[in-house]
Order: structure tokens, then sequence, then C-alpha cells
């Protein structure tokens, strides 16, 4: 007799392509996704818009782009050493050959995504050195070609990888890649970073039930954290 694994209740949030029925809870996976097309897209919408010579929010820009990118070389650096492998060795015991085709898949879009985002944080580097309108607007260019290149990339992987996901792994399992393969903040201005940014536009039921999930720490971090992170986020984006 087959056993029914009952489907945990997902996220869905704006931008999210898609939300695969299973029995493992994606919601960080889905905050960090919107995490990572919220910044983008405010980083491409911003670029154009500040003067070459504003020294100031240049700065603040460059810094807000080197704390976004290295959280998302840590989730792709993850993904590729322990997601997808496991989800490979599953998919092949099946005799899956599409599914294995779409892990291929999300392995050479990160390599597709990974010189955007350098060539993006030399542009950042330039202009708060004192970079001209023509570096500014190569600078547009690549984070609005950053910005596509993985809203495409979380599409095709919300509607595609994370079928296979619910479809091969467990809790367990997805519980023990997370733990083996994820980097979790721990050094204090790690912390200071990135708890306010993957909360920033979260509706609040979001926030409470990711709180839950990554601990309660985390909740008494972000109230710690967010008005500091509040006045950088302003300095970089306005408003």
């Amino acid at each position: 007799m087959t056993r029914t694994v009952p489907s945990v209740p997902q996220v869905r949030l704006p931008g999210q392509a898609a939300a695969p029925e299973g029995p493992v809870d994606m919601i960080m996976m889905y905050v960090l996704h919107h995490a990572f097309r919220r910044d983008l897209a405010a980083f491409a919408a911003r670029v154009p818009a500040v003067p070459v010579d504003d020294a100031a929010t240049w700065r603040a820009l460059a810094q807000r782009w080197t704390g976004f990118a290295a959280w998302l070389h840590e989730h792709h650096s993850g993904e590729d050493a322990g997601l997808w492998p496991l989800l490979l060795e599953r998919v092949d015991a099946a005799g899956d050959a599409a599914g294995r085709a779409t892990l291929e898949a999300m392995e050479a879009e990160h390599a597709e995504i990974d010189p955007l985002l350098e060539a993006c944080a030399r542009g950042f580097a330039r202009m708060a050195e004192g970079g001209t309108a023509d570096d500014r607007g190569a600078l547009a260019v690549r984070t609005a070609a950053a910005r596509d290149a993985l809203g495409r990339h979380l599409e095709h992987e919300e509607t595609e990888a994370m079928v296979l996901l619910q479809r091969h792994l467990t809790q367990a399992d997805w519980d023990d890649v997370d733990r083996r393969s994820f980097s979790k903040p721990t050094k204090p201005a790690e912390v200071a970073f990135v708890v306010p940014w993957v909360c920033l536009g979260l509706p609040a039921d979001v926030r409470e039930r990711a709180f839950a999930v990554a601990g309660q720490g985390f909740k008494v971090a972000w109230w710690l954290t967010r008005g500091r992170f509040a006045r950088a986020h302003r300095r970089a984006f306005g408003g």
C-alpha cells in the first residue's frame, strides 16, 4: 500500500512564480528568493537615477550590493554543493531524464549569473570611487541584466526544480541539506545585516512563520537591528 505524505502549506510571496505542493516546508527558500528579487529590482531602478557625483549614495549602494551578493553567492553555492547533487541521485534512481535536465540547467544558470554579479560589483566600486556618466550607464545595463537573468532562473527553479524537490525529498532530507550546505549567520555583523534584510517587505504573518522556523533568536535580532538597517537602506535607495 502506498503511504500518503501530507503536504505542508507553502508560502507565496510577490513575484514568486510557483510554490509546488509537497511534504517539505520551503519557506526559508522562498523568503530568500523574495529578498533577491526585491533587491535586484531596487538596484536596477536606482542606478540610473543617482547623480554621478553623489558619492555618499554610491558608497551606500556599493555596501548594500556587497551584502546582497554575498548571501546570493552563499545560497547558490549551497544549492550546487548539496541540494542539486542529492536531487540528481534521486531523479537518476527514478529514471527521470527530464528531471536530470532541469537540475543540470540549474547549475548552468548559476554559471551565467555569477559573471553578471561580479561585473555589477566592479561597477558599484567604480562609482563609489568617482565614476563617470558612462560608468553609470554601463552599470545600469548590468544591473538590469542581472535582475532579468536571476528572475528567469528563480522562475525556472520555482516552477520545475521545486517540483522535483517535493517529489523526491522528505523534510528530514531537506533539514540535513540545510544544515550541511547552507551558511547561517553567526557573526554579529552577519546577523545585523541578513536578518532585517530578509525581513524587509515580508508580510507580518510570513515573517512570524519564518521566525518560528529559524528560531526566536532571529526575532530578537530583528528587533535590535531593523532600525539601523532601515537607515542604511534609505541612504542607498532613498525614501
